[in-house]
């Protein structure tokens, strides 16, 4: 049993690993972008201005509501093909070119995360107390002083909770991506299921992967939660 998880020819090991390695790449870049994406999205459906207000509403209506497989198929196929209809229409000669997997899934799953981190910061956007607000204008800070010394710290605070939570389907999400031929934690355990054949062994090993990363994200979070609350008097 064991020699099917050893490192090199005669084991999986090492296959395992370089999928573990992609679907940790693949979640650390998505995490900025989807974030990105979220205080755009917050700040759109905040806004006065009713055509922006309209957009970020949309947005994250629209995206929270698809299925995020679907919206990975959409992304890696509408995408490749846009590319190739572009680079077809600016040079004929040129061959197609291949978008990639881990583009695809940085894209579609960063827009994912996106929608539902708006509405996270949103929420944390309107709780925050406007009183302090007016004080900092009233001492003569400029608005891009209020927002990083006042409500960036205390949206921080307020989002944190429903982020991390983000950040733990953003982990599992991850899996989805082995449908287009991504070779991460997922796929590379397809993989040794087909030619091994022993599928409860192979499925086990990366629940118990998926499940050790949630608990390390946990942890983190705990302390970065503990940390953003430091000197907050609890009612």
């Amino acid at each position: 049993m064991l020699e099917l998880f050893s490192l090199g020819d005669t084991g999986w090991g090492d296959e395992i690993l370089r999928g573990l390695l992609v679907t940790a790449q693949l979640a650390v870049t998505t995490l900025p972008v989807g974030i990105l994406l979220g205080f755009f999205a917050a700040f759109a459906s905040l806004s006065r201005f009713v055509p922006l207000r309209a957009l970020g509403v949309g947005y994250t209506t629209i995206m929270r509501g698809l299925p995020e497989i679907l919206t990975l198929f959409v992304v890696y196929n509408g995408v490749g093909l846009l590319l190739n209809s572009l680079v077809q229409w600016l040079s004929p000669e040129a061959g197609s070119i291949d978008f990639s997997p881990f583009a695809a899934g940085v894209i579609a799953l960063g827009m994912v995360f996106g929608a539902f981190a708006g509405e996270v910061l949103r929420g944390a956007f309107n709780a925050l107390d406007r009183g302090q607000i007016e004080a900092g204008r009233a001492i003569g800070m400029t608005n891009s002083q209020v927002f990083w010394r006042i409500s960036l710290p205390q949206v921080w605070r307020f989002a944190l909770p429903g982020l991390g939570n983000l950040w733990i389907n953003l982990l599992k999400d991850t899996a989805l991506v082995s449908v287009i031929a991504l070779d991460d934690l997922m796929r590379m355990t397809k993989v040794a299921v087909g030619v091994t054949k022993q599928p409860f062994t192979f499925y086990l090993l990366a629940c118990l992967i998926y499940w050790v990363l949630s608990v390390l994200s946990e942890l983190v979070l705990a302390a970065m939660e503990r940390r953003a609350n430091r000197g907050v008097r609890r009612a």
